[in-house]
C-alpha cells in the first residue's frame, strides 16, 4: 500500500486527529506554498514566516485528498493546524474534502462566499456545518489578519468575489494598450465566475491565485485598469481550461513563473499553452500532473517541471519558498531534486 493510501486509511478510522498549537519547521524567516496533489481539484498551502497557515480550497470529496492534504500539513510543513481557510467557490473539486479534512485537523476561520441571491451551485448542509472555530463571508478588500514584520510586510487581500471587484484608487494603472485586444466569450453561468480572487505579497513577492474565474471576468480584473497589478507568480487558473487564463489578463500581471494544477486528463489545454507561450515575461511553467489525455490533444512542459509524472501518480507537491527579503523565491520538485532559484521582478 502507497504511503498516500495508507495515510487515507488511518484518516478514515479517526486516528489522525490532529489539534494543538503551531508547530512549523523552524524560524527561518521564509515564506513557502505548496502545491497539494489533488487530481485535478485544487488544494494551494501558504505558511507564513510566523508559521501561520492558509489552505486555498481542499480538493474532491472523499479520503484521498484530505489525507494528503493533511500528510503536508504536518509532515512537510510540520503545521498542527490550519489558520485560516479560503472556499473559492462551491465545486465539489474545491471545496469537497472540507468537512473530512475538519475531522482530521483543527480548522481556524474559514472563509467563503457564504449564500447570496442568484447562488447557482449549493455545496450541501455537510459543508455549510463542518466543524471549524469561526466562518467569515470575504468581501472585496478584506485582508486576512496575518502577522507581519516591518522589515518584510505580508499581506493577503481578496480582490474579487461574487463578481464584485476592489475599486481602484488614483494609483491603479491605466491599462489601454493591452486592453484593446480585449475579447469576451460565452457566459459560464456556473459557479466558477463567482470565485474568489485573492493577492499574496511578501515584500517586493507578488503571488496570484484566482481559483477558476472565467474568461470575462477576469478582463474585469485588468480592463480599464488593472486592479492587480504584476506579479511574480500566477496559479494558472481553471486547472488550465481554456474557459480561463484570457491573454490580456496575462500580459497585465507579467507572470515570471506559472503553476497549474491540472490532472492527468484535466487542464493543460491546447489555448491555454499558447496564451503562456505568448505571455513574454514567463520563464518557467510548472504542472502538478503530466498530461495523458487519450483524445490526443496533449500538451505538457519538459519532465523536469512536472510533478507526478505516471498515471497512477505519486500523490508528489510542488513547493516554492520564498527568501526572507523577499527578493527571490525557490521553485522544487522534492520528490525528483528539482530546485530553480528566480528572482523577484521590479513593479
Amino acid at each position: 500500500m502507497r504511503r498516500h493510501q495508507l495515510f487515507a486509511a488511518f484518516l478514515f478510522f479517526g486516528l489522525l486527529t490532529v489539534s494543538g498549537p503551531l508547530a512549523a519547521d523552524g524560524d527561518d524567516g521564509r515564506l513557502d506554498i505548496y502545491w497539494i496533489d489533488v487530481e485535478g481539484g485544487a488544494a494551494t498551502l501558504v505558511v507564513t514566516p510566523a508559521g501561520e497557515s492558509i489552505l486555498i480550497d481542499t480538493g474532491n470529496p472523499g479520503l484521498r485528498d484530505p489525507g494528503r492534504i493533511v500528510e503536508v500539513v504536518t509532515r512537510e510543513a510540520k503545521l498542527r493546524s490550519i489558520d485560516h481557510m479560503i472556499i473559492t467557490h462551491y465545486h465539489r473539486d474545491h471545496y469537497g474534502g472540507a468537512e473530512a479534512l475538519s475531522r482530521s485537523i483543527k480548522i481556524g476561520t474559514v472563509w467563503d462566499n457564504g449564500t447570496f441571491p442568484g447562488m447557482p451551485d449549493d455545496p450541501g448542509e455537510a459543508y455549510f456545518n463542518f466543524q471549524s472555530e469561526q466562518r467569515r463571508v470575504i468581501q472585496p478588500g478584506d485582508r486576512l489578519p496575518l502577522a507581519s514584520s516591518r522589515k518584510v510586510p505580508l499581506s493577503f487581500q481578496c480582490l474579487a468575489c461574487r463578481k464584485e471587484f476592489i475599486k481602484p484608487t488614483r494609483r491603479t494603472a491605466k491599462n489601454p494598450v493591452i486592453c484593446k485586444d480585449s475579447k469576451s466569450k460565452d457566459r459560464d453561468g456556473s459557479d466558477n465566475a463567482n470565485s474568489i480572487v485573492m493577492l499574496l505579497g511578501f515584500g517586493p513577492f507578488r503571488f496570484y491565485d484566482g481559483g477558476d474565474l472565467t474568461w470575462n471576468q477576469e478582463a474585469r480584473l485588468v480592463c480599464p485598469v488593472n486592479l492587480v497589478g504584476q506579479v511574480d507568480v500566477y496559479q494558472i487558473t481553471h486547472h488550465g481550461l481554456e474557459s480561463s487564463n484570457n491573454p490580456i489578463l496575462l500580459r497585465s500581471l507579467k507572470p515570471r513563473v506559472t503553476i497549474m494544477n491540472n490532472g492527468v486528463t484535466k487542464g493543460c489545454m491546447p489555448e491555454v499553452f499558447a496564451n503562456l507561450k505568448a505571455t513574454v515575461s514567463l520563464e518557467a511553467v510548472y504542472q502538478v500532473h503530466k498530461n495523458m489525455r487519450p483524445d490526443g490533444t496533449v500538451n505538457n512542459v519538459a519532465d523536469a517541471f512536472i510533478a507526478n509524472r505516471k498515471e497512477d501518480c505519486d500523490a508528489n507537491f510542488i513547493k516554492l519558498s520564498v527568501a526572507p527579503d523577499g527578493t527571490s523565491y525557490d521553485v522544487m520538485i522534492p520528490a525528483h531534486g528539482h530546485k530553480v532559484t528566480y528572482q523577484t521582478t521590479e513593479k
